[in-house]
């Protein structure tokens, strides 16, 4: 009797570990399910901040759309102009949630400075998530030159009105504001997705 019973708790025990765990706060659950209640919209964009780093930006049509969700995962491409290269990767992770770029050619490949972000450091909150850069993002920026990005922070904040993607470092601050309440007609699948 005894050898069934332990047998059922190592049992329970053994599926309970292997279950993947989401070490989500509920902060980090409201702002994942605020950004997936627009699955399936693309929303207009402009730049608030920047400077002459950020001049790929000028003068184009930027455009997010959330446009894959799932219950873990968050795919919204980021669209400038004729560039259909970049997707932010929103993930729920044991640790928190994780945000990824994942870079495409127009042939679908991936760039070599591709799914680089970081995860968050802290709760943040309902409206706003911040993502330190993490290791594999420092090396692959190392590796190709562009050593200036080793202390990047992504942040993004969502409010009823306004979607916002901001990215800060030393002597650096890129952000631009997205209109929540004005959808705007779907762009092209981004490079390298179906």
């Amino acid at each position: 009797m005894k050898t069934t019973k332990y047998s059922q708790v190592a049992l329970l025990a053994a599926t309970t570990f292997a279950l993947p765990a989401m070490a989500v706060t509920t902060e980090q659950t409201d702002f994942f399910d605020s950004i997936a209640a627009h699955c399936g919209k693309a929303f207009e964009g402009t730049v608030t901040a920047g400077n002459t780093a950020d001049s790929a930006f000028n003068g184009k049509k930027l455009i997010m759309h959330v446009r894959e969700c799932t219950d873990t995962e968050l795919k919204v491409p980021f669209h400038v102009g004729d560039d259909h290269s970049r997707t932010w990767v929103i993930t729920k992770t044991q640790y928190g949630l994780h945000l990824a770029h994942d870079h495409r050619h127009k042939d679908g490949s991936e760039d070599k400075v591709t799914m680089y972000g970081g995860m968050t450091a802290d709760m943040g909150s309902a409206t706003e998530q911040s993502f330190p850069v993490d290791a594999y993002s420092i090396n692959n920026f190392r590796e190709n030159g562009l050593n200036v990005s080793i202390t990047n922070v992504w942040h993004m904040y969502i409010k009823p009105q306004e979607f916002t993607y901001r990215l800060t470092r030393e002597e650096r601050d890129f952000r631009v504001d997205f209109d929540l309440t004005k959808p705007v007609a779907l762009p092209p699948v981004p490079w390298g997705h179906k």
